[in-house]
């Protein structure tokens, strides 16, 4: 130790040295604070403030469109859709970026005061004669009053055109050739009349099938990537109901029936269901007495003004006013009030959730927890990118949890539509092949549709070789001949035989009158007489159908080609996802 007492000053010092430095900086309450961005792509940041902010925005348009608050379980969907959608964003901006896609004062300027204006300046800026209000552009543009509505405007048509260009970039590489046209007006426009007999490959039995061990790992070899998984997780749950309860019920027909008199007296009905939250809107219309619905029949033998006891349907208790009457049609409007949980009874489902998940988390463990309340504990089984849970339905708030969670991670409260619900991971399982014994069954199944497939397909060929005419083949074999008429050579279904597009491709690979050997289709082999053909005429092909076909193909083109892309740019990219860290 003495030998070692200078050396051993030296670290101190160093050490105190580094500590004083990493405190200057606030080192330590960087760490603590943890990141400060919700996100980024390839370095780029995503904020919490712009990612709030389009959750926002689909909240907001759910409420106006449904006139309901947002459930949890949409809040989880539209915080996933708002996520994907600024990763895609950030991507291609970023690859406009890396192929020089700008956006010239210019080109802006001549969407705003060009002689074709983009959608959104025709939109607010349209006169009644159909033309457009310039002066009302220039005062938007050049005020001082309107300068924030200005600059998000020019945001919007910059990013409009920029998009436009990356757009007709992909579309410049995927041009649709006279040729692709011309081919698929043929085959939506070729057609044929067929005589056919169809060998199922179920008509070979099971003692015809002889398959070893090594067939079957040979199979799995060879397929492997049939047999490839997602991460996926197994997972125990308890759930508490949010269901109305008994009394709940009670208490609701309990409160319409209570509104009766006031109901009888109040001369503006419309005002009346609007000021008690009738869920049943007012009704200006009379219904003749036959066509009124059979549990609202009593209305029938009210008199005007006059309110019926109170009505149970499926999910509602109701009352129900005579308004008017004339003839045989009545005018009546029902006060009604859903049959749901109360309130009270939500939140004691909620408090029995979250007392359950406390304990379970932090004092003892989920099963003991489960038995000494007496609650059911069930498994179900979820798979990475698919949102439904077995036992439990579509849940994109349980999805959320198990991507970010270990084994043995225990989750917050989820709400589900009837239920709260409280989950445990009990085993991750990463993605990859499945091994042999795992999938042993579903292999043999393979193997052995494969040796139907083959054995029929022989028999069928010896058939074809030792008969000349489809009469022939159909009386050996003690088949019935199928007809179908007006095949086209653009369908994927033949009538009777199912979905048989390989089997229709080889159809029309032959002349009028010939008849196929054995064509091996999906669920049986076919041997096929064409009766007739009719042959498309390049020289009915119009301008306007040439365009047509053309536009749907380069749009289908255009899509399929950007969705690979997308993912391809996703697999490429440094995309790091701080949601579970900051908000969770």
């Amino acid at each position: 130790m003495r030998n070692s007492t200078s050396a051993i000053l030296w670290l101190l010092i160093v050490s105190f040295g580094l500590l004083w430095v990493l405190s200057d900086v606030d080192f330590f309450g960087a760490i603590q604070a943890g990141p400060n961005a919700l996100g980024s792509v390839n370095g780029e940041k995503i904020t919490n403030e712009e990612y709030q902010q389009r959750v926002q925005y689909y909240t907001t348009a759910y409420s106006q469109q449904t006139g309901s608050s947002v459930t949890p379980e949409m809040r989880a969907y539209y915080e996933t859709q708002a996520w994907d959608e600024l990763v895609n964003s950030r991507l291609l901006e970023q690859k406009m970026e890396d192929l020089g896609i700008t956006v010239s004062d210019k080109e802006v300027l001549d969407m705003v005061y060009g002689d074709n204006p983009a959608p959104v300046i025709r939109q607010n800026f349209t006169r009644e004669d159909g033309t457009i209000d310039r002066a009302a552009i220039q005062q938007v543009l050049s005020s001082n009053e309107f300068s924030q509505q200005a600059i998000a405007l020019e945001m919007q048509l910059r990013e409009q055109r920029r998009q436009q260009k990356l757009n007709n970039y992909i579309s410049s590489g995927l041009q649709v050739t006279e040729s692709e046209v011309e081919d698929e007006y043929i085959r939506n426009n070729t057609s044929a009349n067929i005589n056919f007999i169809r060998f199922p490959y179920s008509d070979v039995s099971e003692d015809e099938l002889e398959i070893s061990d090594s067939d079957l790992r040979s199979y799995y070899n060879n397929n492997k990537d049939r047999y490839s998984r997602d991460e996926s997780y197994r997972i125990r749950y308890v759930t508490f109901s949010k269901l109305p309860t008994a009394q709940d019920t009670a208490q609701i027909i309990e409160d319409v029936r209570e509104l009766r008199d006031a109901f009888a007296q109040a001369e503006n009905d419309s005002l009346f269901l609007s000021r008690q939250g009738s869920s049943t809107a007012y009704r200006s219309a009379f219904v003749p007495v036959e066509d009124i619905r059979e549990e609202y029949q009593p209305v029938a033998d009210l008199e005007v003004g006059e309110v019926s006891e109170v009505i149970l349907t499926a999910n509602q208790a109701a009352i129900l006013k005579k308004e008017a009457e004339q003839g045989n049609e009545i005018k009546f409007q029902i006060m009604s009030y859903n049959i749901q949980a109360l309130p009270a009874t939500i939140d004691e489902a909620n408090d029995r959730a979250a007392d359950f998940e406390f304990f379970a988390s932090e004092e003892s463990s989920f099963d003991e927890e489960a038995e000494t309340r007496g609650l059911q504990v069930k498994e179900a089984f979820a798979t990475k990118g698919n949102s439904f849970i077995s036992g439990l339905g579509s849940s994109q708030q349980i999805m959320n949890f198990l991507e970010t969670a270990d084994e043995g991670d225990i989750s917050d409260i989820i709400e589900l539509s009837s239920d709260f619900v409280v989950v445990e991971v009990i085993e991750v399982t990463p993605e990859g092949f499945r091994p042999f014994e795992e999938v042993r069954s579903q292999v043999e199944n393979m193997v052995k549709i494969e040796r139907r497939k083959e054995l029929t397909s022989q028999r069928v060929k010896d058939l074809v070789a030792q008969n000349q005419t489809l009469n022939a083949i159909a009386e050996a074999a003690e088949k019935e001949i199928q007809s179908a008429s007006g095949l086209s050579a653009s369908a994927t279904v033949i009538p009777g035989a199912g979905r048989e597009p390989k089997v229709i491709g080889a159809i029309f690979s032959l002349d009028e009158g010939a008849t196929s050997g054995a064509i091996t289709g999906n669920s049986a082999s076919f041997v096929v007489e064409v009766a007739d053909r009719t042959e498309a005429d390049l020289a009915n092909l119009t301008a306007q159908q040439r365009q047509q076909i053309r536009q749907r193909l380069e749009q289908q083109k255009v899509q399929e080609f950007t969705s690979v892309w997308l993912e391809e740019l996703r697999e490429g990219a440094d995309i790091v996802d701080n949601r579970s860290r900051l908000l969770r």
